[in-house]
């Protein structure tokens, strides 16, 4: 195995290559590497207010890419600058409206606990950041992740260790570090379970619940070759597409970046990885390869003599190394009854199945929040606080042709649970002049029944709702049927039959115009029109 340094200085040759495709080169690959070769700008410093005359390394972006962070070396504001020799801190940068990135910021000593501080991951919501290192309220452990949560006067919580199933396995590794899936589900680790080793394989750890991670898992011999070194794993915003540093045979240099895809949820069987090839690799070592939601630039660190021994730099990638396109939804959540924003935690599922796919943690100071969603999927979100009930919102993206990545915005509102209230069931489905539930129902209504559950003394009025076209007697008539069939669902799972009575309403009752002012159609104000709720009537 070759001989390499604790930490990656990622070099950028200032020339591009020259060098002739082989007859084996499609035309679309030569016209790529054609790209490449002739575009310089396409690695780019991200400047001065970023990169000093001291090293910059390690950037991590968030998933809107506007927030960036990285460590900062040997810096006199560094919290052990006078302590510790070649200290390692971490600060940021935010970008504005028009690409301009701010002056780099020190964080605070709270976050800079540690001799080497790093982030690892930064939630999609900005509101979560996973820090390098082993904490107990605030105090450092020893090797591991540790996670701290933003406040409501924007400061930051302790950061608490995240516990890891048989972890200590691990603790003698010579290197470590880790990223997250942008599901905040998701952990990946390179470190070896031989002590001092400097052979690093790739590991993933799911999130159980309470704090607890699972047990490591490798992710394989196609990923893992032995003796060699697998380390800096980044899985991208589609949760598919995972990129790497490896000095396995076929790079450019000591270490290179290469990309595979999972190809299952097994997490151990991949497509055959490919190395990324020049500019961003080249004959010395790469690492720490990083990138937004969009997924159209990679953030990496360049030692090509810019400002310092090492920049943030940032490169613009061709079709092929680009993971699959995501949709990046954001919001807000409000307290529906007097519209003040509201700090939640967040659960989005797929449907019908019910799944959890990933959670989140809206801001605590304006109550907004992001997360990404891959294509393909059907998405029930909500958000849940005590003493409110969440009222789910339906994205629907197997629906959506893949025009690449988007942007939605998408409001999130929890009714606090009182007599009178009314919640709205968006994700209660029929199909079109019917009244029997489609499965994908069901995941909303049992979140019903277990609300009945855990307030014994509640009873409701289920009702349903209907557009105005058709007649009033024939909308009357479909929505009782509708409601019915939603009591009748609610009933079959235990909740006593004095509880809760329907009621159709048919079009008696609109929350939004049918129509325009000029007599035509409004189809967004038939569709909010077209729905279930219940009231609370008895608490």
């Amino acid at each position: 195995m070759k001989n390499f340094t604790a930490f990656f200085l990622l070099v950028f040759p200032v020339f591009a290559s020259q060098a002739q495709p082989s007859r084996d080169t499609t035309l679309k690959e030569q016209k790529e590497n054609v790209i490449r070769e002739t575009t310089i700008v396409q690695v780019e410093n991200l400047g001065d207010l970023i990169n000093t005359d001291n090293p910059e390394m390690r950037p991590t972006i968030s998933a809107d890419g506007n927030l960036l962070f990285f460590i900062r070396q040997n810096d006199p504001a560094n919290v052990q600058y006078d302590i510790v020799p070649n200290s390692q801190d971490i600060w940021y940068s935010m970008r504005d409206s028009l690409g301009r990135w701010s002056k780099a910021r020190h964080l605070s000593a709270k976050v800079n606990a540690s001799h080497y501080n790093a982030v690892f991951w930064i939630s999609p919501d900005m509101n979560k950041i996973l820090l390098k290192g082993s904490f107990i309220d605030g105090q450092y452990y020893g090797m591991g992740v540790s996670m701290i949560n933003k406040r409501s006067d924007n400061s930051w919580t302790d950061a608490q260790m995240l516990r890891i199933r048989n972890f200590e396995k691990y603790r003698e590794t010579a290197q470590f570090g880790a990223s997250m899936g942008q599901d905040g589900k998701t952990l990946l680790f390179y470190m070896s379970d031989k002590k001092g080793s400097y052979e690093n394989d790739l590991y993933v750890s799911f999130y159980e619940g309470n704090n607890i991670w699972t047990a490591p898992k490798s992710l394989g011999k196609k990923i893992n070759l032995s003796d060699y070194n697998e380390m800096s794993p980044f899985i991208a915003a589609d949760g598919k597409t995972l990129y790497f540093s490896s000095d396995r045979p076929g790079g450019l240099g000591e270490q290179d970046i290469w990309m595979a895809r999972r190809l299952d949820d097994s997490w151990t069987k991949w497509s055959e990885p490919v190395n990324l090839g020049a500019p961003i690799n080249t004959q010395h070592s790469e690492a720490f390869f990083t990138m937004d939601a969009g997924g159209e630039y990679a953030y990496l660190t360049s030692s090509d003599g810019s400002f310092g021994a090492s920049d943030i730099v940032r490169v613009k990638l061709m079709e092929k190394e680009k993971p699959n396109p995501v949709v990046l939804v954001s919001g807000n959540v409000y307290n529906a009854k007097t519209k003040q924003p509201l700090s939640a935690s967040l659960v989005y599922e797929t449907l019908p199945d019910g799944t959890e796919v990933g959670n989140g943690l809206s801001s605590p100071v304006d109550g907004s929040f992001k997360i990404v969603l891959p294509y393909d999927k059907n998405y029930s979100i909500r958000a849940s606080a005590d003493k409110f009930f969440a009222i789910s919102e339906n994205l629907n993206l197997d629906s959506l042709i893949k025009a690449g990545y988007k942007e939605i915005h998408k409001d999130l509102y929890l009714a606090p649970i009182e007599i009178g209230q009314v919640f709205r069931l968006n994700n209660v489905f029929f199909d079109f002049d019917k009244y029997s539930l489609r499965p994908e129902s069901f995941v909303e209504l049992d979140r019903v029944v277990a609300f009945l559950n855990e307030y014994p003394n509640i009873e409701i009025e289920m009702s349903a709702h209907t557009d105005s076209k058709g007649s009033d007697e024939y909308n009357m008539t479909l929505s009782d049927n509708r409601a019915k069939s939603v009591r009748e669902y609610i009933l079959s799972k235990g909740i006593a039959a004095k509880r809760i009575i329907s009621q159709g309403y048919g079009e008696t009752k609109p929350v939004a115009p049918n129509a325009n002012d000029d007599g035509t159609d409004n189809p967004e104000g038939r569709q909010l029109n077209r729905r279930v709720e219940f009231k609370i009537l008895k608490n």
